[in-house]
């Protein structure tokens, strides 16, 4: 589960839907979603446990013609957010593990173990 600063867990995904897990960029919370439960050629990934507020989706998963679209608000982020975000996505999607984002000293360093 997702820990926001305060300590307090973030929203927790819709049940109903096929979670793989979550990440977060210390500011936001995002939950990794596979599109079916057999096989999925496609996930998508939603902030904060809003379900509405579409990141990511990516698709192509069988083909290997991998494809991401950026949901509004999302697709504004630098590149370099945009990459390290896909990766992760990838990652919880491929792993179904929950990613932090250790600090090293002043400096945020994000990272995806994969």
């Amino acid at each position: 589960m997702l820990r926001a600063e305060n300590g307090k867990s973030a929203p927790s995904p819709n049940p109903d839907l096929l979670v793989r897990g979550g990440f977060t960029d210390e500011v936001d919370g995002f939950w990794v979603y596979a599109l079916s439960a057999a096989s999925p050629d496609a996930f998508q990934v939603c902030a904060n446990g809003n379900q509405a507020d579409i990141v990511l989706i990516v698709s192509g998963l069988h083909s290997g013609l991998i494809h991401a679209t950026w949901g509004e608000g999302w697709r504004s982020r630098s590149v370099e957010w945009r990459e390290w975000a896909k990766g992760c996505a990838m990652h919880v999607f491929a792993n179904g593990s929950l990613l932090k984002e250790p600090q090293t000293g002043a400096r945020k360093v994000r990272f995806c173990d994969g």
